[in-house]
């Protein structure tokens, strides 16, 4: 029999293996284009958000359904030490570079808080908040870069061809996971999602025309998800999850090159 998850790993570490790159993903292409260490803070701060999510998600539910059991005090307080270390990080942001960088954060918040909305009713494995966290969580590019008294435009072009990665990779994922589970899946709405992710890409070159290069990435990555979804063969859900690792890590890759050339 499979050993279940420890409490520890049940409330404390997330289960959706996506947010991991995704996450990893914005932090990395900020790092790249902008270092500081004030952004390195941001990067962190990111991180420890994308972990707190999973313990404070427990607790709301339960509190929402007026129970506290073991696992909800466990994840009081994790969430709590998390919150407090998500706190110090924001402040050293704030101490080393400003608060100009606050501004994408912003920006972003409604994004993730419409996420946080699925997520405490049990239906954050939606469409609709998945992308949302998604394209919010992209914005800690935009946040790194502008803590490094970066441009502007070249902030916005790194969220958007991120953002774009994500709009055309989530439903072609998911369109593959059910298709592995069904057979079959409708695809016009997601190959119209490839369509979408590659236009946002290359509305980021109007914006910088830094962003070619990751435009030109996020267009190859929508173009070779279409013909994916035309064949018959399927991979499995894990060798999926690592080609989507190595596809984002790639569209990281091309921005962050088109940028410094």
């Amino acid at each position: 029999m499979p050993s279940e998850r420890s409490p520890w790993r049940a409330v404390a570490v997330p289960s959706e293996h996506g947010g991991w790159g995704l996450t990893l993903e914005p932090v990395l292409l900020g790092l790249l284009v902008a270092f500081s260490w004030s952004g390195l803070a941001i990067g962190a701060a990111a991180f420890v958000a994308f972990l707190v999510r999973t313990p404070l998600k427990l607790v709301v539910v339960d509190r929402r359904r007026h129970r506290s059991l073991p696992r909800t005090r466990l994840a009081t307080r994790i969430a709590a030490i998390e919150l407090a270390a998500l706190g110090l990080l924001g402040l050293s942001a704030l101490w080393a570079a400003g608060a100009t960088w606050l501004v994408p954060v912003a920006v972003a918040v409604p994004l993730v808080a419409v996420e946080l909305w699925f997520d405490i009713r049990s239906r954050g494995r939606r469409l609709i908040p998945e992308l949302a966290g998604a394209c919010g969580i992209t914005a800690v590019a935009a946040a790194i870069i502008v803590a490094d008294d970066g441009s502007w435009r070249l902030a916005i072009a790194a969220w958007m061809v991120l953002a774009a990665r994500a709009i055309a990779s989530i439903p072609y994922v998911r369109a593959q996971i059910v298709r592995t589970r069904r057979g079959s899946s409708p695809l016009a709405t997601t190959i119209l999602f490839q369509l979408a992710g590659a236009a946002v890409g290359f509305a980021a070159i109007a914006v910088d025309n830094r962003a070619l290069a990751g435009a030109v990435a996020v267009a190859a990555l929508a173009t070779a998800q279409t013909i994916a979804l035309q064949r018959e063969h399927i991979p499995p859900v894990k060798v999926i999850g690592l080609r989507q690792m190595a596809a984002g890590f790639a569209v990281v890759a091309a921005t962050a090159v088109g940028v410094l050339a």
